[in-house]
Parts: structure tokens; C-alpha cells; sequence
């Protein structure tokens, strides 16, 4: 049997890969998505726990209960709907939410040939401190100032 069939090709995604410059520059707009998207993960953790709460009560639910349970259970699928869409709208840019809680995404750039990312902090006040390669653990994180502003310098000849 063929292993490589057609079907079976691995697609390779084109990602996007961001200069620090344009990273700053989007700062503004990442900020508010990612904020979005920690309050609707939050709210759907808030509604769950409500969900799995109202479960655990004993004795047989009367008809008030039924319908309080099913209406929570509506607001928790709205609020992962809210925060899948803005997961989405971070995927089109190429920007991965590590962590929506803790306010965590990578934006991916390259650096020495490499694919490597911009680790973003929500609750950071600058957002962008540190750096990591992609064949770093996930929890590397390197300082910025390792990283050169702009272009790689051209070499200038001698004369």
C-alpha cells in the first residue's frame, strides 16, 4: 500500500511573519482583540462553572431551574462563539494565543534564518519584552535587546 498517497500530502501554510516595527505598530489592535478574547474565555469559564453547578444540585430540578439551566447553557455557547471568532481574527493576522487567561500570544518573525516569535504579555505595559525560536520550549523567554532594530547592516566596501 502506497503511504504517500495523494490525499495524504502534507500541506505547508505560508505564515506571515512580522518585522518589531510592524509588531509595535499592531500593538494597539492586538491589545483589543486579545482583551476581547480573555473576557469570553473568562465569561464561558464563568457560565460552565454555573452549568456544572446548577448540575450538582440534589433532588429533581422543577420547571424554573430546567429553564434557568438551559439559558445558561445558551449564554456559555455565545460567549465560546464570541471567543472563537476573535481566536480566528488573531489565526487571520498569524498571531497563536498561547494562554487567552493570562493574556499570551506569539507573533511570528524571523531571525537568523529561523522561524521564531515575539511572545506578547496582555498584562505587560509595553505588551512585547521578550523573543523565543520556535525550537525553543515555550517557556524560553528571550530579552528583545538580543534582537537588532530594523535590517540586518549591509557591509560597506573598503575604500
Amino acid at each position: 500500500m502506497n503511504r504517500h498517497s495523494k490525499g495524504a500530502k502534507r500541506r505547508r501554510k505560508t505564515v506571515q511573519v512580522w518585522t518589531h516595527a510592524q509588531a509595535r505598530a499592531a500593538l494597539p489592535y492586538i491589545t483589543s482583540i486579545l482583551r476581547s478574547a480573555r473576557e469570553h474565555a473568562l465569561e464561558t469559564q464563568a457560565h460552565r462553572l454555573q452549568l456544572h453547578r446548577q448540575a450538582r444540585q440534589p433532588g429533581r430540578p422543577d420547571r424554573a431551574a430546567l429553564i434557568a439551566h438551559q439559558e445558561m447553557g445558551m449564554r456559555a455557547n455565545e460567549a465560546e462563539e464570541r471567543f472563537r471568532e476573535a481566536i480566528e481574527e488573531l489565526h487571520a493576522l498569524d498571531i497563536y494565543c498561547l494562554d487567552p487567561i493570562r493574556g499570551e500570544a506569539v507573533i511570528p518573525f524571523v531571525h537568523n534564518d529561523q522561524l521564531a516569535w515575539f511572545v506578547y504579555d496582555l498584562f505587560d505595559e509595553t505588551h512585547l519584552n521578550f523573543w523565543r525560536y520556535d525550537s525553543d520550549s515555550w517557556e524560553t523567554r528571550r530579552p528583545l535587546s538580543d534582537i537588532p532594530e530594523g535590517p540586518p547592516p549591509v557591509a560597506q566596501p573598503a575604500g
